[in-house]
């Protein structure tokens, strides 16, 4: 079966045929908070999320209907900016979309995954040094709990922290390498491949299988996936919106 338990309503007994999905990966944040990643789930009806400082990521109904914009809007709050992966449906018209972008979606076809003795596992002690190469590289999110996620590794050169990959979105049976960046000082030495391999190896090694996400115009990044063995899966978006404020005492209703 490929539903999600969130595309339940709390008194159904079978699923909404509308809002099952053909595979995990098409719901990638949802498919992670109702599996491996539900320990981090904060839930309002079917609508989950990541803790903020955790991930921005929402878990929404492949189809979301008027109660789950009304329940997205309680879990976040009145004029909050919501980040919605694997989306490409509409918004409510009162709300405010913010970023729309178009993804791409690569799955692991051969990697020639492998540890690596300089790639060294990261920990809470390295959140600041990881947080400023991020600021300066701009990876994607990664925020002071991102950590939690999964698996980061780092190399160092003199002490400072040059370059780093890890792991994020989790639906069962696949991992997401994410946060891969390199200081531009240091860009050029392969760093980015070595990790890429080190931290598939350990996906691997779970019996999972790595993928990952970019930007359909990141042609730099796309040249290099496809050279270390990803395959194109899909196309997708990554897209976010402002929940629409409303006056004191009132309740947003998602129509």
């Amino acid at each position: 079966m490929t539903e999600y338990a969130s595309d339940l309503r709390d008194t159904d007994t079978v699923p909404h045929v509308a809002d099952t999905v053909p595979h995990v990966l098409d719901n990638p944040a949802l498919a992670s908070l109702t599996g491996p990643h539900a320990h981090f789930a904060e839930r309002s009806g079917r609508v989950l999320r990541y803790p903020v400082d955790v991930s921005p990521w929402l878990g929404l109904p492949h189809h979301p209907d008027a109660q789950d914009w009304a329940a997205l809007a309680a879990l976040a709050g009145p004029g909050a900016e919501v980040a919605v992966p694997a989306y490409s449906g509409s918004f409510p018209a009162d709300w405010e979309v913010t970023f729309d972008l178009e993804g791409v979606q690569f799955v692991d076809d051969g990697i020639a995954a492998a540890p690596d003795a300089e790639a060294a596992p990261l920990g809470p002690a390295d959140v600041p040094e990881m947080l400023d190469l991020v600021e300066r590289t701009q990876p994607g999110p990664f925020l002071s709990r991102t950590i939690e996620l999964g698996t980061y590794l780092g190399i160092r050169r003199g002490g400072a922290l040059i370059a780093m990959a890890g792991e994020r979105l989790h639906p069962p049976g696949w991992t997401e390498i994410s946060a891969v960046c390199t200081d531009p000082a240091f860009r050029g030495e392969g760093l980015a491949t070595r990790l890429i391999h080190a931290v598939a190896h350990g996906i691997r090694e779970r019996g999972e299988t790595p993928f990952l996400h970019t930007a359909a115009t990141n042609t730099t990044a796309i040249r290099l996936y496809e050279s270390l063995g990803f395959r194109l899966r899909r196309t997708t978006r990554f897209m976010a919106a402002r929940v629409p404020a409303v006056e004191a005492g009132e309740e947003y209703v998602g129509v």
